[in-house]
């Protein structure tokens, strides 16, 4: 069985299920929202990122309920995220006139947040849709078709109270039009004037008074959060729109109440339509989290990287218990996966699931990045606790001892272990850095060459010598695409011998599926957006640099129209697969970018070595644009502590 590119079937899509290209994302950094092109939320978790979700359209066209807007004559104008920011206006037109709809979760800093502090927040759960009417006059009906808990596709009995719908367990959305129950839940009609506006908000637990009140402060509250936070990135480079814009994903999909990092804020968006490869994506994968801090951490954020470390040490790394790939998002190490056989899918694509059982996999490589990740703390000046020292020992110890098993490789294939080469190196990975961190031990540097000499003996192949997939394989996978990035001592010959090799086993235009193997599982995928970005990076690594930068761009015009990526395409038809968005995606949009300006300034050798020389590199390149935000935050040009300070405690 061979994974293959997947070609949506246009039989299979259903009713009111746009494609995945087609959503927006909006939050809080504790629940979020995505709303399609034609304004509909069909999908929101508020409160938490893996909640029950109040609607979720998005995996059951019929039952899923939904926030909608209806017209007879509606048409969709346009979209975009208001500057530099999470919050999303779209326009429509009617025969009569024009109006917005802005959505967003409002959030703040805490009361008690230090100066520089955008990691403590505050956010009351709220959901907001503002209408204004901008042209003319506008009649429309919002249609509020909420669902109740463990995805239930019942409807919930509403009750209509002082210019709000009530729900039952304190859900409420309070309005400012005409409301009706129907049979599935409430419509509400509007007629707006120019310069007439209202506000809609849906609160989870039932404030005292009427939000509505507070809906201008809201906003600014929220526009301030975002434009004072991305005012603290350093990128200065070619590609600043698109690093902004996945910067702003990334933070929208932390997890403020610890410092979790969601790899994606939906489940079992399909890898293929109708396919079976569907999985819940609401947890923190210790790998993706990582990756996502150094992206963050190379163009100037550190208040992320030091609540992550917070979450790994406090919630994660318990004494005597194992590491884990992944966690929930309170850290739970625990996360059994299920299916919801009662829900029909995206466009028909079964089975819908919750959890993941991939939490129980052995991953080798998921030590490496530990390890990788504490060193690139030190080397941007953070100092390693002695817990933490005494438990990064420990976890060098079980890599040395457990580096020979075989496991499922990043990729969690569900077909057995093997010996992944991309496993084997990042077991080096974490031995070697181990030592820079906590001082060399004989005992890690045996390993460390036991590790290298397999991966010479029996991670090669072929004439000219290649890197293959696993030690029992002769194929490649798109995981070797990150060892020359590594600083690990293969030959420079045999790893751009091994790019050469993936771009033709693996390569369909700009695209790069991850692997040709047996996985497991049935059906075809598309390829990963990331392993895209991987090649751009492995490209530069081997001294490709135009062919580098000729593939970047190509790939920044596949985001959508608002600049955002899912976790896969089809490189026939360019439909989005998979969650949406993607951390993946985005983390590696900006390592490239950050990848490319090193290039520019320093060659090839600007990338030798680890994610840590590299980091200090960046920073050292960029002391001048920090110089810069620091002027302007002393200068006044840079509010910090304005009307983003805090949002009042509402709930």
């Amino acid at each position: 069985m061979m994974a293959r590119a997947a070609t949506p079937d246009p039989d299979r899509r259903m009713p009111d299920q746009p494609p995945i290209q087609d959503y927006a994302l909006i939050g809080d950094c504790h629940g979020s929202a995505l709303v399609s092109r034609a304004g509909s939320i069909d999908w929101c978790a508020l409160l938490r990122f893996d909640a029950d979700p109040v609607f979720f359209r998005l995996l059951d066209a019929k039952g899923g309920g939904c926030w909608d807007i209806q017209g007879d004559d509606l048409a969709w104008e346009a979209r975009d995220y208001v500057g530099d920011s999470n919050v999303l206006c779209t326009r429509f037109r009617t025969a009569t006139g024009e109006f917005t709809v802005t959505d967003y979760m409002p959030v703040g800093r805490s009361r008690d947040a230090s100066a520089h502090d955008y990691v403590s927040l505050n956010a009351p759960g709220w959901l907001v849709r503002r209408f204004c009417c901008t042209n003319g006059s506008v009649r429309f009906t919002i249609r509020f078709l909420p669902r109740s808990g463990d995805f239930s596709t019942e409807p919930m009995p509403l009750s209509l109270a002082d210019g709000r719908i009530v729900c039952p367990g304190g859900l409420s959305l309070w309005h400012g039009g005409a409301a009706r129950i129907t049979g599935d839940g409430a419509c509400v009609d509007y007629e707006l004037r120019a310069g007439q506006t209202e506000d809609a908000i849906l609160a989870m637990v039932e404030p005292m008074v009427d939000p509505r009140r507070w809906a201008d402060r809201l906003l600014q509250t929220t526009l301030s959060f975002w434009r004072e936070w991305i005012e603290y990135s350093r990128y200065r480079g070619p590609y600043q729109k698109a690093v902004t814009r996945s910067a702003l994903a990334l933070k929208l999909l932390t997890y403020a109440p610890t410092g979790a990092l969601i790899a994606a804020p939906t489940t079992s968006l399909p890898e293929s339509i109708g396919g079976e490869r569907n999985w819940d994506y609401r947890f923190c994968w210790l790998r993706d989290a990582s990756f996502a801090l150094y992206s963050l951490s190379a163009i100037g954020y550190s208040g992320e990287t030091r609540r992550f470390s917070d979450f790994l040490s406090r919630r994660c790394f318990r004494e005597g218990s194992a590491i884990r790939i992944m966690y929930g998002i309170q850290g739970e190490p625990f996360l059994p996966e299920r299916q919801l056989d009662h829900l029909a899918g995206f466009q028909g694509s079964q089975p819908v699931r919750t959890g993941n059982a991939a939490s129980e996999q052995l991953q080798l490589d998921v030590f490496g990045e530990i390890f990788d990740w504490a060193d690139l703390r030190v080397a941007l000046g953070a100092r390693l606790s002695k817990d933490e020292r005494a438990h990064l020992a420990c976890v060098a110890d079980h890599v040395s001892n457990c580096w020979r098993q075989p496991d499922q490789g990043l990729w969690e294939v569900r077909s057995g272990a093997r010996n992944f080469v991309h496993g084997k190196a990042m077991a080096w990975v974490a031995l070697e850095r181990a030592a820079r961190l906590l001082g060399d031990r004989d005992h890690w540097r045996r390993q460390r060459e036991e590790i290298l000499a397999a991966l010479r003996a029996d991670g090669c192949r072929g004439t000219p010598a290649y890197m293959t997939q696993s030690f029992e394989s002769e194929g490649t996978d798109a995981t070797l695409l990150t060892l020359p990035l590594l600083g690990l001592p293969i030959d420079r010959k045999i790893l751009a011998e091994t790019v050469r090799r993936i771009e033709q086993e693996l390569q369909s235009g700009p695209f790069v599926y991850r692997y040709r193997s047996e996985d497991g599982l049935e059906g075809p995928e598309g390829a990963l957006f990331i392993t895209s970005f991987w090649l751009v990076d492995a490209l530069l690594a081997v001294d490709r640099a135009a062919e580098a930068r000729d593939l970047f761009e190509q790939l920044l015009g596949y985001a959508n129209d608002v600049g955002l990526y899912s976790e896969e395409i089809d490189p026939g038809s360019k439909a989005f697969l998979g969650n949406f968005p993607q951390a993946f995606t985005h983390l590696a949009l900006i390592s490239s970018a950050t990848l490319l300006d090193l290039y520019e300034q320093e060659g090839a050798n600007g990338l030798r070595g680890t994610h840590a020389d590299r980091a200090r590199r960046l920073v050292g390149a960029t002391a001048g644009a920090k110089a810069l935000a620091y002027a302007l935050i002393r200068n006044g040009k840079v509010r910090l502590r304005s009307s983003a300070q805090s949002i009042l405690d509402l709930r």
